[in-house]
């Protein structure tokens, strides 16, 4: 088997590895980008991108990856379909790591960056995958706005799930809050946020039997897991605030990473405990999550790729 030798290595083709791909093109470091299980990351299951600077009428996520994508390519980089199944770091500088694709191809990289994203936690009921895009949403930031002056709910009781209530309760007439135990796990001070909205309504000891609508959400129908009893709730948006999983299992043993799995990056820069290896988008941000932001460590990535390998000569 003949191994390919490469400069940079970029894994994951969200719009952090795009951006990535696009200043690391540039900078003449010829990066080779696989695009993982899915190509264009999270925002190829958004409709609508209305927050993303420099579209004013905004566009939908498939056609803002398929475009950052050809503008990767129009600088060079190498886009291959293809997940990375195996890694070995080196950890002295001017090390090389070396990458498995497909558990068959094998690459060696002076230098890798980390764009894989991380995956939203769903409920894993047939009708709320079936309403994905058409009023099911795990991010409330992103897609509140198209629900606004009407009623939604939101599942959780987590930081988050108090946070998104809370920013709902701002545009949307009623937010219903879907919180299974008995209490919220969400800090004091975000409990108090949410308890200080007139149009917030927290039903405890509950969780989401079915997500009512054929093509659109419609409703939902909540059973209290103490009673037993159904109801249901006439709603337009659910807002699913469950977590998010890194996806950082292959790297687990040789990256710095924090309690939830997402990889730890120094200061401000996108550097990881590896020399030449560094981490953008999702996978290293639980606090953000946006696709303007994780474009912004993108190329803050492979700037510091850049300085890494000039360091090196």
């Amino acid at each position: 088997m003949s191994i390919e030798r490469i400069k940079t290595l970029i894994i994951g083709s969200g719009p952090a590895g795009y951006t990535a791909a696009i200043y690391a093109s540039r900078a003449d470091l010829k990066p080779v980008l696989y695009t993982g299980m899915e190509p264009g990351g999270q925002l190829t299951t958004t409709t609508e991108v209305d927050n993303f600077p420099g579209y004013p009428d905004g566009v939908d996520g498939p056609t803002m990856m398929v475009e950052l994508q050809k503008q990767a390519e129009r600088f060079g980089t190498d886009v291959r379909i293809g997940l990375v199944t195996q890694v070995t770091f080196s950890n002295s500088e001017g090390g090389i790591h070396k990458v498995t694709v497909d558990s068959n191809k094998e690459i060696e990289a002076e230098s890798i960056i980390i764009s894989t994203g991380a995956t939203a936690k769903y409920l894993g009921i047939p009708s709320e995958e079936r309403l994905k895009g058409g009023g099911v949403s795990a991010c409330a930031v992103c897609d509140g706005f198209f629900y606004k002056g009407q009623d939604v709910a939101i599942v959780g009781g987590g930081d988050t799930a108090a946070e998104e209530a809370t920013y709902l309760s701002n545009i949307c007439s009623k937010v219903t809050m879907i919180v299974r135990k008995g209490k919220m796990r969400a800090s004091k001070a975000m409990q108090h946020r949410v308890e200080s909205r007139d149009n917030i309504e927290v039903r405890y000891f509950s969780e989401i039997d079915e997500v009512l609508g054929t093509d659109v959400v419609e409703g939902v129908r909540i059973l209290n897991n103490q009673t037993n009893e159904k109801d249901e709730v006439e709603i337009t948006g659910l807002f699913i605030a469950i977590g998010h999983k890194p996806n950082t299992e292959i790297f687990k043993g040789q990256l710095d990473m924090d309690d939830a799995g997402y990889i730890i990056t120094k200061g401000k820069t996108t550097d990881t405990n590896c020399p030449g290896v560094f981490a953008s988008g999702d996978v290293q941000d639980k606090d953000y999550r946006q696709a303007v932001t994780a474009a912004g460590t993108g190329c803050m990535a492979a700037l510091d790729a850049e300085r890494y390998l000039a360091g090196l000569e």
